[in-house]
């Protein structure tokens, strides 16, 4: 399927994809969809996660035929009064950033917050979540951080026009914090809490070796920035082990060492 990008009034995104499953033959296109991003806003001592669109005023659609597609399209009424206006498009996306904002995306079609560890210079040492895909996809996608705000700047094309967005990323100190979900743009269901237990710290534990964890098994974090969360080790290295840690209903893999987890008592 090719990626198509259409233009409609900023706010109307999602009554234009309403009117599209309705005029439009389903076999014309996969998916019509609005791309979101989650932002960390800081409000009256509250960590809040908002939900926003992130290109506003676009509509994505994908289409194998896309003349067809896009004879329908001119019978959408939204479609008619922008053509009229002169301020209708309908342009095919680059199908290498296509590909790019495919990696970025979840099945709800939001960019979720990445974890950004810093060596406490504003040095990033360690990334996960959507913001990997644009370090796998070259250093110059990613044009810098604003760890006050939390953000990454991340520079793709959309429609011939090269854009600069913002993906929201998650500091250690937020992870022990209590975060709640403000505005939520996107028609999705979300949780009302993310909660994040306090730290607890263990006495009198021998050093751990290698073959005290194995692939697979459940553990219990006791230090760092996700102290108290239970995870499962999805790799054994030879003085750490690769974690997956439950954030915001996914699970993001961390490099942890031996000290920093406990085995979860049967």
């Amino acid at each position: 399927m090719l990626w198509y990008v259409i233009q409609t009034y900023t706010g109307r995104e999602e009554n234009l994809i309403q009117m599209v499953r309705r005029i439009v033959p389903r076999e014309l296109y996969g998916e019509c969809f609005v791309a979101y991003h989650e932002q960390l806003r800081h409000r009256q001592q509250e960590n809040q996660i908002h939900i926003e669109r992130i290109f506003p005023g676009y509509v994505f659609i994908t289409s194998e035929d896309p003349d067809k597609l896009f004879l329908f399209l001119k019978n959408v009424p939204a479609m008619s009064k922008l053509m009229s206006d002169g301020e209708f498009y309908f342009l095919p996306l680059d199908a290498v950033e296509a590909q790019f904002l495919h990696q970025l995306m979840d099945e709800h079609h939001v960019i979720r917050l990445s974890y950004v560890a810093t060596d406490g210079k504003d040095h990033v040492s360690y990334v996960a979540g959507p913001l990997e895909a644009a370090l796998h996809a070259g250093t110059e996608r990613i044009t810098g951080y604003h760890f006050r705000l939390r953000y990454a700047r991340v520079r793709l094309a959309l429609a011939g026009e090269e854009k600069e967005v913002r993906m929201g990323i998650i500091l250690n100190n937020d992870v022990r914090r209590e975060l709640s979900y403000g505005k939520v743009e996107a028609p999705i269901a979300v949780p009302e809490q993310y909660r994040v237990a306090k730290r607890k710290e263990t006495e009198e534990r021998g050093i751990a070796e290698p073959q005290d964890f194995t692939q697979g098994e459940m553990v219990r974090v006791i230090h760092g920035a996700f102290a108290s969360s239970i995870a499962m080790i999805y790799q054994v290295k030879k003085h750490s082990v690769v974690i997956g840690v439950r954030i915001f209903g996914r699970d993001t893999p961390s490099e942890v060492a031996f000290e920093d987890i406990e085995k979860i008592s049967s």
